[in-house]
């Protein structure tokens, strides 16, 4: 028998494929997302150009109390319910955190991440300010991330397919597609999400991340991570739909569809909260409502579901490292007052 010592340069040249594989892909999907954002960005421009001025002045102004009212209190039950995200994800790496730490965590995470942008990297660092003195580790924190936008991606999913099925007919006139291309779309979400719970609830599932295992919910916390992501993606949605000039005649229903492939895309893309991207994905799809009047209830949507909870988000981070500093410097002060 003739045993041959195994070659080094094959070696390494198959333990290269796969990497090169990865960066390919990266490569590509980098691509992808800086084409989405020129040609959104491309959209938005012409569509801006051709718009006037002070009729979108006159409809960013003209939303009514009632309006602006019922916007303010769905993002509130957004954010809130944002706070199960992380509460969910707590109880499933097996940690225990008071409501009031998780709650700051999560809302000021979010608001924070949708804002910049880049959210593995800006909601995991605001996390991790906030949960480090509660003994959570760097890995748990990154493992939360993922939990956490696990729960966005299934409710996400559940709503577009409901939408796309239920409302395939409605959707098909307001976007100019067919009827059939909504429902498949419908059902390959629909398709996806029960995919993903047959596999978690056959046996556990454990996942490896840049060297760190992740071990994924099975089917209990997995339904309540589409619930939950579900009311989260409609009240979000919502705010939207209820800054949209009165008489617009679309269902909300259907809207869901056009606004949960709208976020889609500004993911894709990468653009901080997907800024530009998402303006013209709904401005597109609701070419039927004068576009003014559009722009201006977006405008107003960024205010309400960015920016508000963005400035709110700064000021309970700083009042939070401020107290937090007061009582160091109590503990220090004790301590040398002490025998």
């Amino acid at each position: 028998m003739n045993l041959s010592k195994p070659d080094p340069d094959l070696q390494a040249s198959a333990s290269h494929g796969p990497r090169r594989q990865r960066r390919r892909f990266a490569w590509i999907g980098t691509a992808a997302s800086l084409a989405i954002f020129a040609a959104s960005i491309y959209v938005l421009w012409h569509m801006a150009a051709e718009m006037n001025a002070a009729e979108v002045k006159a409809a960013f102004t003209a939303a009514t109390a009632r309006q602006l009212g019922t916007a303010a209190g769905l993002t509130a039950v957004s954010y809130l319910l944002l706070t199960c995200y992380d509460a969910l994800a707590l109880s499933q790496l097996g940690l225990r955190v008071p409501y009031r730490t998780t709650a700051l965590a999560s809302f000021t995470s979010y608001a924070v991440s949708f804002t910049l942008g880049f959210p593995l990297l800006t909601a995991a660092t605001v996390r991790y300010w906030v949960y480090a003195p509660r003994g959570v580790r760097p890995g748990r924190v990154a493992s939360l991330t993922v939990i956490a936008g696990l729960t966005f991606w299934l409710g996400m999913g559940a709503v577009l397919a409901w939408s796309c099925i239920r409302e395939a007919g409605p959707l098909a006139v307001l976007v100019y597609t067919n009827i059939k291309i909504n429902q498949s779309i419908g059902v390959a979400a629909a398709a996806t999400v029960a995919g993903y719970l047959t596999w978690v609830s056959l046996k556990r599932r454990v996942v490896t991340i840049q060297g760190w295992r992740l071990e994924l919910p099975g089917l209990r916390r997995s339904l309540a991570q589409i619930l939950i992501g579900a009311a989260d993606s409609c009240a979000a949605a919502g705010v939207l739909y209820v800054l949209l000039p009165p008489g617009h005649g679309i269902g909300y229903e259907t809207f869901l569809a056009v606004y949960v492939f709208a976020v889609m895309l500004g993911i894709a893309s990468h653009a901080p909260g997907g800024l530009g991207v998402f303006e013209a994905t709904i401005l597109i799809a609701l070419s039927s409502v004068p576009r003014e009047a559009v722009l201006g209830a977006l405008l107003l949507f960024r205010l309400c579901y960015y920016i508000a909870p963005f400035l709110l988000a700064l000021a309970l981070l700083g009042a939070y490292e401020v107290a937090k500093r007061l009582r160091s410097a109590d503990a220090v002060l004790h301590s040398e007052d002490g025998p």
